[in-house]
């Protein structure tokens, strides 16, 4: 990347982050907590991606460690008096220990074998959070109410109030931030050229030194933390959880996000998080009788054009527009710039 892309990248970040510490004060509440879920979805989905996506490890139970995640949570706030903020940790830490001991299984399952597997646990947790001996804390199949932080000072911009809703906006766009700024820093390294290679080929990267079993179980568990962070966001948000909240639909549902914003790409989650936040609404605007049919329409028609997901398309739009514009040599002679590489599989599928 030369000094102008630096450049016009800081620019655009600039305005970008600009752009979003506004938004907030223009829309209503209720669009201000669709953009909360959009960013807790983001999180979640930036989860099962570095375990799917960079590490090849299936997973349909991810809405299991979404749900413990929220529980933890809502039963700090409700029981313990915690602080939001500070539950958000504690719920990390908990889920990482629940993934890492999923990661054990998944040792010696692949493919569909570790679907299944994962799946299972999808449907097991939400009937045992409804179990009587551990009702008096997870509230069985009522759930449990939590109260919205309340913002911690008054502060009116654009005529519009700095109400609960638009508070837990900022928190989460700061803990949305932090989670990528960490995936980040965590793919682009050794690490993600370790789970790269152990997804495509797993017998060159063990032979090169690479501990499989540590690697796997690893992933499994800061998926399963990066899952569970969002849950604990996404119980304060709410407000409530109840185990029928989180049925294995979430868990297709986070699948799904992580297909249309693109296999092993960390930006995708964002594209993934407002199609699955999103598209069912439209959906049911646009039938009433039948709104999962016309998502599933879109779901194809977008499988169909962005085969690689969105942000594969992005990808492959900014780099025909790299090669068509002459980068200048440092002798002088323009020379064309180099196509990007992309850590996706092949054809981006599964």
């Amino acid at each position: 990347m030369n000094t102008i892309d630096r450049k016009w990248m800081w620019i655009g970040g600039i305005v970008l982050l600009a752009f979003l510490l506004v938004l907030p004060f223009l829309v209503k509440n209720f669009r201000v907590f669709q953009l909360n879920m959009v960013m807790i979805y983001a999180i979640a989905i930036l989860g099962l991606n570095i375990l799917t996506g960079y590490n090849g490890q299936i997973s349909l139970g991810h809405g299991a460690f979404y749900a413990i995640g929220a529980y933890v949570a809502a039963m700090l706030m409700a029981y313990g008096h915690w602080p939001f903020w500070l539950t958000l940790p504690v719920a990390a830490v908990v889920c990482f220990g629940f993934g890492y001991l999923m990661g054990f299984p998944a040792l010696r399952l692949g493919g569909h074998y570790l679907a299944l597997a994962t799946f299972a646990l999808a449907l097991a947790v939400p009937q045992l959070l409804k179990y009587k001996a551990i009702e008096s804390w997870t509230g069985g199949v009522m759930g449990i109410v939590l109260t919205k932080p309340d913002p911690p000072f008054q502060l009116t911009v654009l005529g519009q109030p700095l109400s609960q809703d638009r508070w837990l906006y900022f928190v989460t766009l700061a803990v949305m931030l932090l989670m990528f700024l960490l995936a980040w820093r965590l793919l682009r390294g050794r690490v993600g050229r370790a789970l790269i290679a152990i997804r495509d080929h797993p017998i060159a990267a063990a032979a090169m030194g690479i501990n499989l079993p540590v690697f796997k179980s690893l992933t499994f568990g800061v998926s399963a933390a990066f899952t569970g962070v969002a849950g604990a966001l996404g119980a304060v948000v709410v407000a409530f959880v109840s185990p029928d909240s989180f049925t294995v639909f979430l868990s297709i549902t986070l699948l799904v996000g992580v297909v249309v914003g693109g296999l092993a790409t960390i930006h995708g989650a964002i594209f993934g998080a407002f199609f699955i936040q999103f598209v069912p609404h439209w959906a049911e605007d646009i039938s009433k009788s039948a709104p999962w049919a016309i998502y599933g329409v879109f779901l194809i028609m977008l499988m169909y054009v962005m085969p690689t997901g969105a942000a594969g398309l992005i990808d492959r739009v900014l780099g025909m527009f790299r090669r068509s514009t002459p980068t200048a040599s440092p002798s002088g002679v323009s020379a064309p710039a180099a196509a990007p590489v992309s850590s996706q599989p092949a054809g981006g599928k599964l």
